[in-house]
């Protein structure tokens, strides 16, 4: 009985945890595509590891411009099939992210899987490094 009330404590704990990371990865979505700079700036670590589909790595200084200028423009952003793996202060996530665009003015449509590696920083998860690869 004991060992079956550890794992259900665990399990508990974790979902929890889980909980907390998806907010994060909610508040992420919304504030790319309110391109809000504070939000962006509060949600990414000062070492971001950015990578985009094409190969460019931005870092936190070009992710967080690129969305304020409008360069990076995300109109509506989806994710869907999303995971979430916890390991100690590390949250690695995966989902698949569907986005209309308009980079630059330009239109178009976006499809993608995404891998966002999270660590926590005090009470708060803060997005570390990103990589996404084209459907």
């Amino acid at each position: 009985m004991v060992v079956f009330l550890h794992v259900t404590v665990s399990v508990q704990a974790q979902n929890k945890i889980e909980n907390k990371v998806a907010a994060a990865v909610e508040q992420l979505r919304k504030a790319m595509i309110d391109a809000d700079k504070t939000a962006l700036e509060n949600l990414v670590s000062d070492q971001l590891s950015y990578g985009h589909s094409g190969g460019h790595i931005d870092y936190k200084k070009e992710f967080v411009e690129k969305l304020v200028t409008g360069k990076s423009d995300f109109v509506t952003m989806e994710l869907t099939e999303q995971t979430i793996s916890i390991s100690g202060k590390t949250a690695i996530v995966r989902h698949k992210l569907s986005a209309t665009t308009n980079d630059g003015g330009k239109p178009g449509e976006v499809h993608l899987l995404v891998m966002l590696v999270w660590q926590k920083k005090g009470s708060k998860w803060i997005l570390l490094a990103r990589q996404a690869v084209k459907v």
